[in-house]
């Protein structure tokens, strides 16, 4: 295969470097009987350095029911600390290639080696529809190449036959029974078979159940293909949300809550200026934005959009490592720099056994259980994050007039006015709690053997911008000298005093 045009996404579809190969040509094949096939293979070789997108034109002539794809690439063995091969594969239909991808069927990253596409069905991670004769591109993502470059083949093959009929998808419902005003338990961040996931979402469901989950959010890698794939899995005891991880080279984020079958595309870095517009769409998809995992140390994972547009942000990413103290750290930064602030959130990214759904949880105070309050209870940060839903806790700050204010609130007292810090907690034994404030960790307390305690603190606006909880479990006998333990619970914070004290 030789090279027919090499483009620039800022030209051509809005983001980074991509080439587009020679096509693979059926159209002139003689007239075929239905359900008989015909098949093309084509090989190729990337060079390291290779651009992020190689899009693979492959001409479909009408009178088509079905195209399958299936590929491999060869796995060299690479000195210690040098990346391997990896290359993803999706594709997009007759529509293009241009962002912010209206030709898009779907993506599986290098969870598949193969896949298909017909009206009447697709492989988890596609969407089914008509194959339209014209122009469709067999995307490839060569994530790493290793030094000796990479090798590739793709087969595709079509199958004739009438256009068949596309079932029309089933979204969940908005809305559930719920308890009225209350706090809620969710995990916004769960893959299933439809992108890199090993659980279906009947497994998801189960496990969120299981949990003590009120509501999820289904998040796939770059694709819209498990929004309809819920159906008869919710219920009055739990709520679907549509999402999508939208999974770039520079770092990762949620879509949550966007309306469903809204695709987000993936495809561009942050010197592209791209990200802005993604973020207007999930915006206007009635969703939130929220970067995930920002400290990961996966390649393209950690987060180098900056935090304009966003509503959220994931500092907790399953069980609680180093990457979580950072991602902390980071947010607490956030926090001094006045009323613009994030809220923090915390979500399992479970994927498949032994990951555990609802590890962590975030826990938010909504007028009800619906797509609406469970969104606005998490853009105001009226939320906290637990390891399970064996945590609860209460957090608070009054004044000595009665003045009251909870997670996420301000509590608009003089400057020089005492107040009480107070925060109820049951579910971590031998727990040791830390309540921070712009200034730092002010105040440290054991839990009693039994993990229930109340624990309070004084303090005045002048002395504490805001202040936060963290519950943790002790610090480990063989761990790192004066480093705290593995967080058990956190929450968004306080705030004291007239908005703009510092």
């Amino acid at each position: 295969m030789k090279r027919r045009d090499v483009l620039r996404f800022g030209a051509a579809t809005g983001g980074t470097t991509a080439i587009t190969l020679a096509p693979v040509d059926f159209a002139q094949a003689a007239p075929a009987p239905p359900g008989e096939e015909e098949t093309r293979t084509v090989r190729g070789h990337l060079d390291p350095g290779a651009p992020d997108f190689v899009y693979l034109p492959v001409e479909v002539p009408r009178g088509v029911r079905r195209i399958a794809v299936s590929y491999t690439y060869d796995r060299p063995e690479v000195p210690d600390g040098t990346q391997g091969n990896a290359l993803d594969i999706g594709v997009f239909d007759e529509r293009g290639t241009a962002l912010p991808g209206d030709g898009f069927r779907g993506w599986s990253g290098g969870a598949r080696t193969e896949f298909a596409i017909s009206a009447e069905e697709a492989t988890p991670g596609y969407l089914a529809g008509p194959v339209n004769a014209g122009t469709w591109h067999v995307a490839l993502g060569p994530y790493t190449v290793a030094p000796q470059g990479l090798d590739y083949e793709v087969t595709v093959t079509l199958t004739r036959g009438g256009p068949g009929r596309t079932p029309r998808p089933v979204h969940p419902p908005q809305r559930a029974a719920g308890r009225g005003r209350a706090w809620y338990r969710g995990d916004c961040h769960l893959h299933t078979v439809h992108s890199d996931g090993r659980r279906t979402p009947a497994d998801v469901a189960a496990a969120a159940r299981a949990a003590g989950l009120d509501f999820i959010v289904t998040t796939e890698h770059n694709t819209t293909s498990g929004h309809g794939a819920w159906q008869g899995l919710w219920g009055d005891d739990l709520l679907v949300l549509c999402g999508e991880e939208v999974t770039t080279r520079n770092g990762h984020f949620l879509a949550l809550g966007i309306d469903p079958g809204t695709f987000i595309d993936w495809r561009y870095r942050a010197r592209d200026g791209a990200y802005a517009q993604y973020t207007r769409r999930i915006h206007r998809a009635g969703g939130l934005v929220v970067p995930a995992h920002a400290h990961a140390a996966c390649i393209g994972c950690s987060w180098k959009f900056g935090f304009t547009g966003a509503d959220a942000v994931e500092v907790w990413n399953g069980p609680w490592n180093a990457e979580d103290e950072l991602a902390l750290a980071g947010w607490d930064s956030l926090l001094r720099h006045g009323d613009g602030w994030l809220p923090a959130m915390g979500n399992s990214d479970a994927h498949r056994e032994p990951d555990v759904v609802g590890l962590p949880q975030t826990v938010v105070l909504a007028d009800d259980l619906s797509r609406p309050a469970i969104l606005a209870g998490i853009s105001s940060g009226r939320s906290w994050v637990a390891e399970s839903a064996a945590v609860d806790l209460a957090f608070s700050v009054t004044d000595e007039r009665g003045g009251h204010a909870g997670i996420g609130e301000r509590l608009r007292a003089p400057r020089d006015r005492r107040v009480t810090v107070r925060l109820d907690v049951s579910g971590v034994p031998e727990g040791v709690v830390r309540l921070v404030t712009d200034q730092g960790v002010r105040h440290t307390a054991a839990l009693p053997g039994g993990g229930s305690g109340t624990v309070t603190w004084d303090t005045t606006p002048a002395n504490a911008s805001h202040v936060r909880a963290e519950v943790r479990h002790p610090a480990p006998e063989q761990g790192e000298p004066g480093l705290p333990g593995p967080m058990a619970a956190i929450t968004n914070p306080v705030f004291l005093g007239a908005a703009g004290d510092r």
